[in-house]
């Protein structure tokens, strides 16, 4: 028995443009044509299409899909377990977005919620990425020190933000002039300055060991969204991240290089 391409597509749950496109590529040709040279597929033709429709759904590429049904005894073997690999790799990651995502909601419940205009009077133009946020949920994800810092920055409320980011902004006024004015990221003024911003963290948001402190600098350095956390992009100048890395690298070996982990 044959079946037309509308056939094929209502049953199969592919589009017609799908099945044109596999005829095309060579992946799957009908092996009939009606005398009015419309496709028609026969039963072994469906069954190859139900093994196309298995390994798309695995996650494979229509090339390689080719490579298997050319050979199957040859290839399948192989690449199903490097997507076994791959998927069980997947699943452990999103796994792990979801954890963040769950402690990222018990944030939103239990801390304060501003709107727009509000977030906007206390934060300016210090934006939290997203992106960066989830990564960071990941990289730190067993560390006692970032869990003790989100759950205490999900408890301050609108007026500890003013003074948290009224403090952040006449810091940062004071590490751009530095900077500005050439004063050396070893010197005593830098190094104040980098020690003043750990005792920030410390008094907002987790205990900073000077070991701590410097891991956050080298985020700052690595990934400019960490940065524009401490610096906006309106104010940030080049050499100002690794200027004020060198600080904190410079403070922490003069107070200490402490103990503790982020």
């Amino acid at each position: 028995m044959s079946y037309t391409v509308g056939q094929v597509s209502g049953f199969a749950g592919v589009t017609v443009r799908t099945l044109h496109h596999y005829d095309r590529s060579g992946l799957l040709v009908p092996s009939e044509r009606s005398p009015g040279g419309y496709r028609l597929y026969g039963e072994a033709d469906l069954a190859r299409l139900q093994q196309i429709l298995f390994y798309r759904e695995l996650g494979f590429a229509l090339e390689e899909i080719a490579e298997i049904l050319a050979d199957p005894q040859a290839n399948a073997l192989d690449l199903l377990r490097a997507r076994h690999k791959a998927l069980v790799e997947q699943i452990g990651k999103l796994g792990r977005l979801v954890e963040v995502a769950e402690r990222a909601m018990d944030v939103q419940q239990t801390g304060v919620r501003l709107g727009p205009q509000e977030r906007f009077e206390v934060f300016g133009e210090i934006t939290f990425d997203l992106s960066y946020a989830t990564e960071a949920g990941l990289k730190w994800e067993n560390s006692a020190g970032h869990r003790e810092a989100m759950s205490r920055a999900a408890a301050h409320s609108k007026e500890d933000w003013a003074r948290i980011m009224s403090e952040a902004a006449a810091w940062r006024a004071e590490l751009v002039k530095a900077f500005d004015e050439g004063e050396p990221a070893e010197g005593k003024r830098a190094t104040d300055l980098a020690e003043e911003h750990r005792q920030h963290i410390t008094r907002w948001f987790t205990p900073c060991p000077p070991a701590m402190h410097l891991r956050i600098a080298d985020d700052y350095t690595e990934d400019p969204r960490a940065f524009a956390l401490v610096v906006p992009p309106s104010e940030q100048r080049p050499g100002l991240a690794a200027f004020l890395h060198a600080a904190v690298r410079a403070n922490a070996e003069s107070v200490g290089t402490g103990t503790g982990s982020r």
